[in-house]
Parts: structure tokens; C-alpha cells; sequence
């Protein structure tokens, strides 16, 4: 089987730096993939690494829960790569794939933040399948983050009352 590659690119309503928490924490992956799927992050996690403390060092098994109920795969969540506030790379050893790797860059950009996040994978089984699986997640996940910041722009407006 051949590695696929593929990449999916937004311009988030944000700063660099409330992207690069929101991406790093959590609390924002978990917004992110839901609710297709849920990562059962290793116990008291609440931030990957900021600091490239641990690269390479495999921080625990975490299984991806379809839907939050059933399991459909197994990490050993690895991360590789982080240039804090810009960049990390994740390269994790999974059940379904030979190999993966996701990088995530966060840049300014004229009218907010631009995030990219470039795949490569080589699934074990059923590549269109897992292909066409992870290119709608990733779409769904970016869906997510230009809602949910948009919804935070537009709350945090002031509102002007207009007499009657």
C-alpha cells in the first residue's frame, strides 16, 4: 500500500496564540473531532507538550471511541516535533495504520490565523475507505474550528442597543 498525503487549510477569526492553545490543549482536540470521534487521552492530560519536554516518547495508549462509545482504534500518542506557538508534529504508532503523521502549523495571516495540517499515512487495510474516512474528519475538524471562533468573535462584540 502506498502512503496517501493529503492537507487541509483554514483561516481561523483568531490570534496565533489563542489557536496554538486551543490546538494544544485537550479540551480543543476533543472539540475538534467531536462528535465523530473521541481520543481517551492518558489521565490527567490536559495539554500536549509545549515545550518539546518528551519528544518522541510515546505519552500512553489512547483509543479513538467512535462516536465517543466504540473503540475503532489504538495510539500510542507520539509526539516529534513542537516549535511552540507555530508548529507540532505528531507521529503516532496506530492499530489501523503502518505509519502516520500529522503536522499542524498555525501562522498570522491578514484577516486572523491560518492553520494547516498535513497528513501522511499508509492505512493497513481498505485504503480508499480509511482515505476517504480521514479526509471528511479533517474537513469536519476544520469546519469545527472556523465555527467555533467565529462564534467567540461574535460573542465577544459589544452589543449597541438602538432606542426604539
Amino acid at each position: 500500500m502506498s502512503t496517501v498525503r493529503v492537507a487541509f487549510q483554514s483561516k481561523v477569526a483568531t490570534s496565533p496564540e489563542e489557536l496554538w492553545d486551543w490546538s494544544t490543549s485537550v479540551r480543543g482536540v476533543d472539540a475538534e473531532m467531536g462528535p465523530v470521534l473521541k481520543l481517551d487521552f492518558p489521565k490527567g492530560m490536559t495539554h500536549i507538550p509545549r515545550d518539546g519536554s518528551g519528544l518522541g516518547k510515546p505519552l500512553g495508549n489512547c483509543k479513538f471511541l467512535l462516536f465517543g462509545l466504540l473503540p475503532v482504534d489504538l495510539s500510542r500518542l507520539t509526539f516529534v516535533e513542537v516549535e511552540p506557538g507555530r508548529r507540532f508534529v505528531e507521529q503516532s504508532p496506530l492499530l489501523s495504520m503502518k505509519s502516520w503523521r500529522h503536522e499542524r502549523t498555525i501562522a498570522p495571516g491578514p484577516d486572523g490565523t491560518e492553520v494547516v495540517d498535513r497528513l501522511e499515512f499508509t492505512p493497513r487495510f481498505a485504503p480508499k475507505v480509511v482515505t476517504w474516512f480521514i479526509s471528511k474528519f479533517f474537513q469536519h475538524r476544520h469546519d469545527v474550528l472556523r465555527r467555533v471562533f467565529r462564534e467567540r468573535r461574535a460573542a465577544a462584540r459589544p452589543q449597541v442597543a438602538h432606542p426604539a
